[in-house]
Parts: C-alpha cells; structure tokens; sequence
C-alpha cells in the first residue's frame, strides 16, 4: 500500500495544499511565501527521504506566523493519515545532526501520543529575524503544530548553537533524519510495534 497523503486547507489566514510519500527519495517542491521556512522544508524532505510538495498562501503581510503554522499542521496531518495503523514501521528514531557550530539532536516515537519538549536554544534566539521573514520562535511553534498533529512525542535538543539560521536548520535536519528512522518498515517486525497492540 502506498503510505501517501494529500491534505487541503483553507482559513481567512491561510490556503495549503499538501502531499507527502513516505516511500519517497527527498524530493520537494516548497512554495509557501516564506523563504527561510521554504528552505527548511525542503530540508526536511531531503534528508527524511519523504517527499514533499507544498503550496501555502497565507496573510504574510501581517506575520508569517499564520503561514508556518498552518502548514506544520497541514504535514502532521498528511504524516499521520500516511503512517495509516503503523503496522511494521520501527517507531522509535533518534539522529543528532551538525551544522558547523551547531549541533542538534532529535528524538521521535511516533506513539499516538502528542508531545513536545524542545530545549536548549540559547536566551534571544526566539526574537532573531531569520532571512528577513521568520522569526526564531517559529522553531518551536512549528515542532508543536507537527507533533500534535501527527500525535507523535518528540524531543529536540539544541546541544550548542551561536548562529541563529544554524541553530534552526540543524534542529530541522536533526527531525528530518529521525523521522526518517521511525517512520522505516522493519522487516523483522510484522503487526504494530506497541505491547497495546496499538499506537
């Protein structure tokens, strides 16, 4: 079966259309108006292996913050539907990812169970303006939308970090690699991995 969704949305704030494949080789195409968040999705894509198309319009003229948030909901949505009962998947993923100076671990268990910790960026980095458009505290805010969404528990750790675009990208590429782990078929596992029997 393919693990594909296609999610559709639309507010006053916001207009997204998104489609992902689990099984997919990286491949995206980001539009969302937002170009930092457009950079970081396509990471996301790559380095996960799912492929990502995304097209948002949303009111950036007043904050981008409609814009990033509709559109993690719109892909903890889409990644939910995709994963259908979980049946033979690993679950659990965990990747630390360098980028220069920064260095950023993720963990994820894709346990039905939303929750986020997010920890260890340094004091400031929530006010910086990132590209011109995004601002740091749209890390967090996007981390929060995908996990509850998607009902998955994650934890990302900044473990040190000076400059402010590779304190969020390697944080990207961090979750991108774990999920790329949890959402994996395991061929030693056959039914759901949970003593509950599901997730």
């Amino acid at each position: 079966m393919a693990r594909t969704a296609r999610i559709e949305r639309s507010t006053s704030e916001s207009t997204i259309s998104l489609a992902i494949d689990l099984d997919g080789t990286g491949e995206s195409t980001i539009d969302t108006g937002v170009p930092f968040y457009d950079h970081m999705l396509t990471a996301l894509s790559r380095h996960s292996l799912i492929n990502l198309d995304v097209k948002a319009r949303g009111d950036v003229e007043v904050d981008v913050h409609h814009t990033v948030e509709d559109t993690a909901i719109c892909f903890g949505e889409a990644l939910r539907e995709a994963l259908g009962n979980k049946a033979g998947i690993r679950r659990f993923g965990e990747a630390t990812v360098p980028l220069d100076e920064a260095l950023a671990r993720a963990v994820v268990d894709i346990s039905g169970r939303p929750y986020l910790v997010h920890e260890g960026e340094p004091d400031g980095q929530q006010y910086h303006l990132i590209g011109g458009h995004f601002t740091g505290s749209m890390t967090r805010h996007c981390f929060e939308a995908i996990a509850y969404h998607a009902g998955i528990c994650l934890h990302v750790d900044l473990i040190r970090g000076r400059d402010p675009h590779h304190i969020v990208e390697a944080q990207f590429k961090a979750l991108a690699r774990a999920l790329r782990v949890a959402v994996e078929p395991d061929p030693r596992v056959s039914g759901i991995p949970s003593t509950k029997g599901s997730l």
